[in-house]
């Protein structure tokens, strides 16, 4: 049997996000009253939940929609290139600096900066941010001279950032300043009704190109999917779409064409699931060496803290 894609009453479409769940609607409200203010907002979720689309959302509804909304993966960059990032750096401040150049803050100002995975800034660079938010200035990378900012911080993490604090790992001054307001985004699993909202949204973008028209998805695909824990969140579901996209033809997606992950099905091979384990065991013993610091266990490892933080999402570390 097969169920058809229908429209549903209860859909609520806000700033790029879809829903029928109550958990998602009262977040909605949520975010429409936080955004009149202008104070920092740290974004709680697991990855694919959406905290980009959240921080868009707040800058969008908010004071300083006219200005710019910038943002930044503190994950990718090392101790040197974020901070030239988000303070810039004058001609001079290290090799291959052969001009002035602006950063985010510079670039920000009047509107908002949003620090995704906020968890993963160096001490060293934390204590320069506090001085942002606390004086509203900062010096330019091999600079002398302060520069005034007025920029609304948004930050997002997975990470339980008092955690890192009691770790050492962060300073306990600057989580209190850029988690004036915590917001906590529910996870794909908890959001009653909305594997199947989503589904029918995505599948309505995917038709829309004209690769194929999809105009049902058959039980057992949607028992798979309805049994999935979906750690990858909404960003997950929006891939199996595309993958079954990709591999079925028809007008009904099939158990066949989701993922092996939904369809249960072990590894191919016993070789290739053991390189699989080693390369995780690989990055949780880093992970453990560097007491979880992901820059310092990608540095152990040989590897960019991007390829890193790319490896521990495809093993859901």
């Amino acid at each position: 049997m097969v169920a058809t894609l229908g429209a549903r009453d209860d859909l609520e479409v806000f700033h790029g996000m879809v829903t029928v769940a109550p958990s998602m609607k009262e977040l909605f409200r949520l975010i429409e009253r936080v955004a009149r203010t202008d104070f920092s907002v740290l974004l709680r979720g697991e990855t694919g939940t959406g905290k980009d689309l959240v921080a868009r959302a707040l800058h969008a509804l908010s004071a300083r929609r006219a200005q710019p909304f910038l943002g930044v993966n503190c994950a990718t960059f090392t101790v040197e290139l974020l901070a030239s990032e988000l303070f810039g750096h004058v001609r001079g401040a290290f090799t291959g600096a052969v001009s002035d150049r602006k950063g985010l803050f510079a670039r920000a100002d009047g509107g908002t900066l949003f620090l995704d995975e906020v968890a993963e800034i160096d001490l060293a660079i934390q204590s320069r941010l506090l001085r942002v938010l606390e004086e509203r200035k900062f010096v330019p990378v091999g600079g002398t001279d302060p520069q005034e900012v007025d920029v609304r911080i948004m930050a997002a993490t997975h990470e339980a950032l008092r955690t890192e604090v009691e770790a050492g790992r962060f300073r306990e001054d600057l989580m209190y300043r850029i988690r004036v307001v915590p917001i906590f985004l529910p996870p794909l699993r908890e959001r009653l009704g909305d594997v199947d909202a989503l589904a029918a949204h995505f599948i309505a973008r995917l038709n829309a190109k004209g690769l194929r028209h999809v105009e049902a998805i058959d039980d057992d695909a949607r028992a798979a999917m309805a049994a999935h824990p979906w750690p990858g969140n909404v960003r997950e579901l929006r891939n199996v779409l595309e993958y079954a996209f990709a591999v079925g033809e028809g007008p009904v997606i099939t158990l066949a064409e989701l993922t092996p992950e939904l369809r249960g099905e072990p590894p191919r091979s016993r070789r290739a699931r053991s390189a699989v384990q080693r390369e995780r065991e690989r990055l949780l013993a880093a992970l453990q060496a560097s007491g979880g610091r992901r820059g310092e266990a990608a540095r152990a490892l040989g590897i960019s803290r991007s390829t890193f933080w790319r490896k521990c999402r495809e093993h859901r570390l």
